[in-house]
């Protein structure tokens, strides 16, 4: 079971409701595990700040190039815009612990 998962978007946290937090775990958990070499969270910071993708999963970097970079960006940030509050992403935080 998940205990934290918190999102922020240009350094502003965002308030989560229970469906929204479990529906960010699902989908960055299934984000990590198409990922090759990767296992199921226990810590996760992932940060995106511009094109740069920067995961760290269970205190070990996850390298991520290009293609991955850009799908992941799309993923999370239209993910993030529906949410309340949300207005134009710059910067997209998030950190999960089991």
């Amino acid at each position: 079971m998940t205990t934290y998962i918190g999102l922020s978007v240009n350094d502003a946290p965002v308030k989560l409701d229970y469906f929204v937090q479990e529906f960010v775990h699902r989908v960055v958990n299934g984000i990590l595990l198409a990922l090759r070499g990767t296992c199921e969270i226990e810590t996760l910071q992932l940060s995106i700040d511009g094109d740069s993708v920067d995961i760290n999963l269970n205190n070990a970097a996850v390298p991520a190039n290009p293609f991955v970079s850009k799908i992941v960006k799309n993923t999370l940030f239209g993910m993030a815009s529906t949410l309340k509050g949300v207005e134009t992403i710059n910067r997209l935080k998030i950190e999960i612990k089991r």
